[in-house]
C-alpha cells in the first residue's frame, strides 16, 4: 500500500502546473450569515459560482477544504478518504455519519451524485478529467491546496470562499482573529525562551521500494511560514515546488543543513521512516543534529496543509518542541 505522503507528493506534482498567483484579496459576491438566501462567489480560477441558497449540503475532496467546513460548523455529507482525514488532521475532526466519496485525486460520481450535496469543494491539486465530469452534473467551487508566494493567505482566502458560499462569514471572521492572536502569544513565548531565531528546519518523509524519500519543508511553505511568524529561521537550502514549497532530498541531501534544530512529522499509520529505515544508517547517524539530539517528532495527527486550526496546532508544537 502506498503511505498517504507518497499519493499526496503524486497530487502535489499535478498541482504544481495549476497552482497561480497569491490570492490575499477576499472573495467576491457574498450573502447574509445564514441566512439561506442566493449567493454568488468567485473561485480560484476566476470563475462566478452562483448557489440559489447558501450550501447546506457540501461534499468536499480535499483535507484542506474539508477542515475549512468543519472550522466554519458546516459539517461535510461527504468526504474524500474520511479514515485518512482521521489519522492526519485532529484540529476539526468528522463527527456523524460522513459518506466517503472515494479517493482525493479520483473521487466517486455516482457516490456525489446520490449525496445531492448543494456545492463540491475541490483544490485546483484535482485532475481536470475529474473535475469536468463532477462539474457537469453538480456546482463546483475551486480552491487552492497552496501557493509559495503566500502560503498563509491563501490558506485564508480558500477559507473565505467557502465561508461565502456557506453562509458563515461571522465564524471566518473569528478564526482569522483566533490564529493571529495564538501565533502572537506564542511569538512571546519563542522569544522568552531566548529561542528567537533559532534554525529549524521541518521535514517529512516516506518509504517507495525500500527507498526512503525525504520532502523539507522550504521557505514559504505553510508550516514553514508558521513557524518564521514565531520568530523561527528556516535553514533549507533548495527552492520548494511553487504550491506547496516542498523540496526532495535523500539522506546524503541531509549533509548540507547546518547542525540546526530538525523537526519532523510522522504517523503511526504509516510508519517513522527517520527512527526505523534511517536507524541504522551511518550519514545518518553522523549528521550532526543526530549526533546533538536536535531531533525531535513532532505530536502526530497534524495536518501540514491544513487551515488555521491544523497551524495553531504546529505553533504550539513548536513551543512545546524548543522547551524540551
Amino acid at each position: 500500500m502506498r503511505s498517504t505522503k507518497a499519493i499526496l507528493g503524486a497530487l502535489l506534482l499535478a498541482a504544481v502546473t495549476l497552482a497561480g498567483c497569491g490570492t490575499t484579496e477576499k472573495p467576491s459576491g457574498g450573502s447574509p450569515e445564514n441566512t439561506g438566501a442566493p449567493v454568488t462567489v468567485t473561485d480560484s480560477r476566476g470563475k462566478t459560482v452562483r448557489l440559489p441558497h447558501t450550501a447546506k449540503r457540501v461534499v468536499a475532496t480535499e483535507w484542506n477544504a474539508v477542515e475549512d467546513l468543519v472550522s466554519l460548523g458546516v459539517m461535510p455529507v461527504g468526504v474524500a478518504d474520511p479514515k485518512g482525514y482521521g489519522q492526519w488532521v485532529s484540529a476539526a475532526p468528522l463527527k456523524g455519519a460522513v459518506t466517503d466519496i472515494g479517493t482525493r485525486g479520483e473521487p466517486s460520481l455516482d457516490t456525489l451524485m446520490s449525496l445531492a450535496p448543494d456545492l463540491v469543494v475541490v483544490t485546483e491539486g484535482l485532475p481536470e478529467s475529474a473535475l469536468a465530469q463532477i462539474e457537469a452534473k453538480l456546482p463546483v467551487v475551486v480552491i487552492k491546496g497552496g501557493d509559495l508566494k503566500d502560503s498563509i493567505g491563501t490558506m485564508f482566502h480558500g477559507l473565505n470562499t467557502i465561508a461565502t458560499a456557506t453562509g458563515t462569514g461571522k465564524r471566518a471572521t473569528q478564526l482569522k482573529s483566533e490564529f493571529d492572536a495564538k501565533l502572537a502569544e506564542d511569538r512571546k513565548a519563542v522569544e522568552g525562551l531566548g529561542a528567537n531565531g533559532e534554525k529549524v528546519a521541518f521535514a517529512d518523509a516516506y518509504v517507495a521500494s525500500g527507498t526512503v524519500t525525504i520532502r523539507p519543508y522550504t521557505k514559504g511553505s505553510q508550516v514553514s511560514e508558521v513557524f518564521a511568524r514565531l520568530g523561527l529561521d528556516n535553514p533549507w537550502p533548495m527552492t520548494g515546488d511553487p504550491a506547496y514549497g516542498l523540496g526532495k532530498a535523500d539522506v546524503e541531501g541531509l549533509t548540507r543543513l547546518p547542525d540546526a534544530r530538525f523537526w519532523y512529522s510522522a504517523n503511526d499509520s504509516e510508519g517513522d521512516p527517520f527512527t526505523e529505515e534511517l536507524a541504522n544508517n551511518a550519514i545518518w547517524k553522523g549528521l550532526p543534529f543526530v549526533k546533538n539530539g536536535k531531533v525531535q517528532r513532532l505530536p502526530d495527527s497534524l495536518w501540514m496543509f491544513g487551515g488555521p486550526k491544523s497551524m495553531q496546532q504546529y505553533a504550539d508544537a513548536a513551543v512545546a518542541a524548543l522547551k524540551k
